[in-house]
């Protein structure tokens, strides 16, 4: 392998993995070979998974690549044997996963029954270390010398068969993770960051997958242009409909319906199939077979009574939008402003971006309604930043700065 020191030379193609592109592993006779091979390997294991995002309603894994020092390289197909990898957990379970953005793949691997003892996650690791970009051909190229060409990873991985070049591509995606598994540990030990690196580590193998936000129809693309409640209903109403077609179907919903027209029929508000049609979208041979659905997803949104109407701004708790606070509260404004401006400076000095020395929610949380002035300050903010998840690490170099943002005047 290269040095692993930046170098200013212009870095290795890496092109196809060293051993050659492994064949697909889709029978149970193939789990069990590939299981006993992974478990006579040694050190931690490489893992990532391919998604059909953007052509899928499911996020499930399509295709799972693994290495181990030993073992080689194993391409999975879980479709055929999800319900035969028995065999798998046991081998790899118990060990030490090495991921790139582990928390994008780990829930997918996890409806599977996969889930590591320990992980390693290189984004992370570069986050914490200060890189600038982090990225898995920037990191490799930054660390080991090579560069790691991408070009795949929004493809539709459900198709079948995966082309030749997909496949060398997720073959590449861990053929050379382990290494720079060590060379990330390497750069947070001299920075001292191995204890911060590992409890963030921790947290994320043990986050479990995100919980569904409410309302999510409310993120429906150009709908802040719509101005009246019942505007609002008809979009809810759309989006559910076509929310269950995708879910049924398997099928991304933009897929079904895009957005924009979407938020075009809520505005229009169309009474008939011919003034359906007329919209944009519409008219075409795909949607106009389903007219008579969409229709009358808009008629149940003009028959909702005004009590059931939703409300133009989404309901909220916790504190408000920042942007407001200083015609509701100049203190809160001014301890805002001051723990922004201590974090920027904690950042610099420690090199991790602000977002990962302790999320923005917490910082406002704190400086929204700090502890009651009569208990002790630096105790009572370690304990909030602890009940919102903030890590032993993220506490001690944080509270200070809040204990001082908390006293600010306006």
């Amino acid at each position: 392998m290269p040095d692993t020191s930046e170098s200013t030379s212009a870095p290795v193609p890496l092109l196809a993995p060293a051993e050659g592109v492994p064949p697909v592993v889709q029978s149970v006779d193939g789990v069990r070979d590939a299981a006993a091979r992974l478990a006579g390997g040694t050190g931690p294991l490489a893992v990532d998974a391919e998604r059909a995002s953007g052509f899928r309603y499911s996020s499930r894994a399509y295709l799972i690549q693994l290495r181990r020092a030993g073992a080689g390289t194993v391409l999975l197909d879980p479709i055929p044997v999800s319900e035969d990898l028995g065999p798998l957990r046991d081998a790899i379970n118990d060990l030490e996963w090495v991921l790139h953005s582990a928390d994008q793949d780990l829930p997918c691997l996890a409806e599977l029954g996969l889930a590591p003892a320990r992980m390693f996650d290189t984004e992370l690791a570069g986050r914490l270390a200060g890189f600038e970009r982090v990225g898995l051909a920037a990191i490799v190229e930054r660390t080991l010398g090579l560069e790691l060409r991408k070009g795949h990873g929004a493809a539709d991985w459900s198709s079948r068969p995966l082309p030749d070049a997909w496949l060398n591509y997720a073959a590449l995606d861990v053929e050379v993770l382990l290494e720079l598994r060590d060379a990330m540990a390497k750069e947070l030990a001299s920075q001292d960051k191995t204890e911060w690196a590992r409890q963030e580590f921790e947290h994320v193998r043990l986050a479990g997958p995100p919980r569904p936000k409410p309302d999510r129809w409310r993120r429906t693309s150009q709908i802040h242009s719509l101005k009246s409640p019942r505007q609002l209903a008809a979009v809810r109403e759309l989006w559910t409909a076509r929310d269950e077609i995708a879910s049924k179907r398997d099928i991304s919903p933009s897929r079904i319906l895009p957005d924009s027209a979407i938020v075009a029929a809520a505005s229009a508000d169309p009474r008939s199939v011919d003034a359906l049609r007329a919209l944009q979208v519409f008219g075409g041979p795909r949607q106009r077979r389903s007219s008579r659905l969409w229709l009358a997803a808009l008629e149940r949104a003009r028959a909702l009574p005004p009590t059931e109407l939703p409300p133009i701004n989404q309901p909220f708790t916790g504190p408000p939008p920042p942007s407001r606070w200083a015609k509701r509260d100049p203190a809160a404004a001014a301890r805002l402003n001051a723990a922004k401006t201590g974090m920027t400076e904690l950042s610099e000095r420690v090199k991790v971006p602000v977002e990962n020395l302790l999320s923005p929610d917490l910082v406002r949380r704190v400086c929204w309604e700090p502890p009651a002035a009569e208990l002790d300050q630096p105790t009572a903010i370690d304990a909030a930043l602890a009940a919102g998840g903030a890590r032993p690490w993220q506490r001690e170099l944080t509270v200070p700065v809040l204990v001082e943002a908390v006293r600010a005047e306006p």
